[in-house]
């Protein structure tokens, strides 16, 4: 069996045994058989963030995914074809990945791009996937700004950003809060969240939010968080993602521990909660995949043994489940295309899917730019990192 992920100075090799123990049969799996001379593995190309100060989210999401694949494979794969995840790390630098993107659409075995992480990276690479028309299936963003409606090629699982924002904000008019604040990163990605929460906050005829940016390399943090707490709101909504987040949340705390905080799913990855400590208890955190400690849910039921075979030192975490799902959701549009379909034949077929339940996760594609999935919940921080609602 070839290897699932090719990661830089890492192994990514299980035994077939150490693979079996531990995993439920997926129905989305089919017995092995011999492959045919056309094609010996799916492969599939990966650009995300494996270092730098979101390389935990990166990491959590490829693993996985890693762990969906690790079990199809040692189940026989795609009808006796197994997939081969290549990944390649950028870092979340938008030229990186779009080196790394051009690397892998030119490899001629290359069939898809799968769940490239990141804004202003989807932004980079959309133009060569629409030359090339290669499939680019559940890239991690939530910007509407990199979901366009002229490209058929690509799937959209995760709700947008201002999905989750209107979330928040609905919950935030229903308990009466009417003063906020919003930090975001000064990104693309920060800049799509506030305006989403800005939205949300003028169709509801609330005043305005006051606002502060915080740069990714957090070299901003002090003065961002001293000037929303020299006019405190009654809840701060935080639109930033990994180091930069723990750093702006800390230095915040530091000066008004009684503030309630929001944020939206990619702040809650197993590492940011570690490196916030007693600072992220409370946080409340819109979630767009069930909660990873769930087994009354069969996909999390599923996640979890697959994650226990996996083996990996990282904990089970939101991300993790979001990319083990988008994992699960490719097999079962390969599974339906057939192992020898071509990308236009896979795209098609994709489309014509209809509704799909993955285990207690519904999902549906029906238009391009339109993502799949509608699952938006809100958790809460409680001691220790564990997620509560």
């Amino acid at each position: 069996m070839p290897p699932i992920s090719t990661l830089p100075n890492h192994t990514a090799h299980l035994s077939r045994r150490t693979c079996v123990a531990g995993l439920l049969a997926s129905p989305f799996v089919l017995t092995a058989r011999a492959a045919t001379p056309s094609r010996t593995t799916i492969r599939i190309g990966q650009t995300t963030a494996l270092s730098g100060p979101l390389g935990d989210l990166g990491l959590a999401m490829h693993n996985g995914a890693k762990a969906c694949f690790t079990g199809v494979n040692a189940r026989g794969g795609i009808q006796g074809i197994p997939i081969e995840l290549i990944v390649k790390d950028d870092g979340y630098d938008a030229t990186r990945a779009l080196a790394n993107a051009v690397e892998l659409i030119n490899d001629p075995q290359m069939f898809a791009l799968f769940n490239c992480m990141g804004t202003p990276m989807t932004a980079a690479i959309l133009p060569k996937v629409k030359d090339s028309g290669i499939p680019l299936f559940a890239p991690f963003t939530g910007a509407l700004s990199v979901r366009p409606k002229d490209m058929r090629n690509v799937f959209y699982i995760r709700p947008s950003y201002p999905d989750e924002g209107e979330q928040l904000v609905q919950h935030l008019d229903t308990i009466g809060t009417r003063r906020i604040s919003v930090a975001y990163q000064n990104n693309s990605f920060g800049k799509e969240i506030y305006e989403g929460v800005r939205l949300a906050m003028e169709r509801r005829k609330m005043t305005a939010p006051r606002t502060v940016t915080v740069e990714t390399d957090s070299s901003n943090v002090a003065e961002a968080a001293a000037s929303i707490a020299a006019h405190p709101p009654e809840a701060l909504l935080v639109g930033i993602a990994g180091k930069p987040a723990v750093d702006f949340i800390r230095a915040f705390r530091r000066q008004r521990k009684a503030v309630a905080l929001y944020s939206l799913s990619i702040l809650g990855t197993a590492q940011t909660l570690r490196d916030l400590g007693p600072d992220g208890v409370g946080i409340a955190l819109s979630q767009v995949v069930p909660m990873p400690g769930n087994s009354n849910t069969p996909v999390v039921r599923e996640f979890q043994l697959a994650w226990k075979a996996l083996g990996v030192a990282q904990e089970p975490s939101h991300l993790a489940l979001e990319g083990f799902i988008n994992a699960k959701a490719f097999v079962l549009a390969m599974q339906r295309a057939g192992k020898d379909a071509t990308r236009e034949a896979f795209i098609n077929s994709t489309w014509k899917l209809g509704r799909q339940d993955l285990g207690g996760f519904d999902l549906r594609f029906t238009a391009p730019g339109i993502h799949a999935s509608r699952f938006i919940e809100l958790t809460m921080v409680g001691q220790g990192g564990r997620f509560i609602r």
